[in-house]
């Protein structure tokens, strides 16, 4: 325990601080959350609105200056990939099916 008296405001304003970018953290953390089991759920429209509010959630705790804006930006993106990558139609096969797959094309 702090004996100066700055030194004991500095640790309650941290203590307040740190209560504060945790409550932040946990909400982002619970919005990820919720848009991971949409994904997984195969609903892209929920996993669309909860993308949105992911997005938000994050800028808001950027505002507030829990998150880096580079952090914010890099989850962001990669939400956005899987999102992406869940709403794409399945590739179609580059090999015919009765081809055989040693089988090298001649030029």
């Amino acid at each position: 325990m702090p004996n100066i008296s700055s030194a004991k405001k500095r640790m309650r304003q941290s203590e307040k601080r740190r209560m504060r970018n945790r409550v932040i953290k946990t909400s982002v953390k619970t919005e990820v959350r919720r848009f991971l089991a949409a994904l997984e759920g195969g609903d892209t429209q929920a996993a669309k609105s909860e993308f949105r509010a992911v997005a938000s959630v994050l800028d808001r705790a950027v505002g507030r200056g829990v998150l880096h804006r580079n952090t914010a930006a890099r989850r962001k993106s990669r939400l956005a990939a899987r999102l992406n990558q869940a709403a794409a139609p399945a590739p179609a096969p580059d090999v015919a099916p009765d081809a055989a797959p040693d089988a090298v094309p001649e030029a």
